[in-house]
């Protein structure tokens, strides 16, 4: 039994690691990826790299080329785009579901990655930004109780966190994200809908703006 479970530990180690270096800019669009660094540095075998490395491409963090092996995506602002039209249609209904069918544990869960996002963002902690926002958005997802939205905005949010280290490392833009948050949470505690979703769609039109900007150097 332990044997079983060892190697899909090893697996969800390593997907982690080199998901947080990407995400992070650790590994930069457009890096190559050498199989015999990776295996050196994350210290697993090169069938467990792979596998970690199948995953990634999954999420589209990587693309594998033939005979050229892994590289880190390269995001075009036409792609970012898309992303953010997607996020603002469904995280802005998924907002209004929330204020909805939000329970107390579901509020309490979202109060608590909003005070840990608003620590993390007066401590200039980029990393823990991009947690404790992900973890906001879980909660609130999570409470609509709408699983396909669920599971959409789920297999984005890999590219949804390399935009919001774009986006949040741009002057005030951290601190901007902490006040639309706030009016969502706001919202959703008053159990008014429209607001929940104006407010969600205000905050990703705005992280928008901030990462088109950051992708064109201004």
């Amino acid at each position: 039994m332990e044997l079983a479970v060892e190697p899909k530990t090893v697996l969800r180690q390593a997907v982690e690691k080199l998901r947080g270096a990407i995400v992070s800019g650790v590994f930069k669009p457009g890096q190559r990826l050498v199989e015999t660094d990776l295996c050196e540095k994350l210290r697993v075998s090169r069938p467990s790299l792979r596998e970690a490395l199948r995953v990634l491409e999954t999420e589209k963090l990587i693309v594998i080329a033939p005979n050229r092996g892994p590289f880190v995506v390269e995001l075009t602002w036409a792609q970012a785009q898309e992303i953010y039209l997607v996020r603002a249609l469904l995280e802005g209904e998924a907002s209004a579901l929330c204020a909805r069918n939000a329970t107390d544990d579901d509020i309490a869960r979202m109060q608590t990655a909003l005070n840990a996002f608003a620590a993390a963002t007066a401590a200039n902690d980029s990393e823990g930004r991009i947690r404790y926002t992900a973890e906001f958005y879980d909660a609130l997802q999570r409470a609509s109780g709408n699983q396909t939205i669920n599971e959409v905005l789920q297999g984005l949010v890999s590219r949804i966190n390399v935009l919001r280290v774009r986006s949040m490392a741009r002057g005030d833009r951290a601190s901007e994200s902490l006040r639309e948050m706030t009016a969502i949470f706001a919202a959703i505690v008053a159990r008014d809908p429209d607001a929940a979703r104006q407010a969600s769609m205000e905050h990703i039109n705005n992280a928008a703006i901030a990462a088109e900007a950051a992708f064109h150097g201004r």
